[in-house]
């Protein structure tokens, strides 16, 4: 029973390491190749991103590449704020296997 909490807890802090798919033009260009675009949490590592992946979606992960896009400081009304910083994973998935992020999407 106690392996179970473990796998519970595994799973909340699976769902809790990729914060949301990216879809932009870029991004569909992407797919095409076979690849999906996360936003993620700023302290997750390609490993985590990886099961991560592999337990939500039930797919096998070739590969992670990651890229943060650092914020920009902005001035609105005179007033200087910042824009947040933005870590994206680029998640490689193996032939034959895809996730299909606009099925729940109007």
């Amino acid at each position: 029973m106690v392996e179970k909490k473990k796998d519970i807890k595994l799973n909340e802090k699976m769902y809790d390491i990729l914060l949301k798919p990216i879809i932009t033009e870029k991004t569909t260009l992407v797919a095409e190749q076979g690849k999906i675009v996360f936003a993620v949490r700023p302290d997750a590592t390609k490993t985590d991103i990886k099961n991560a992946v592999e337990k939500v979606y039930n797919v096998v992960v070739k590969s992670v590449n990651i890229t943060v896009k650092p914020g920009k400081n902005k001035r609105f009304k005179g007033i200087l704020g910042s824009t947040s910083s933005v870590k994206k994973a680029y998640v490689t998935l193996e032939d034959g296997h895809n996730i299909d992020i606009m099925a729940g999407a109007k």
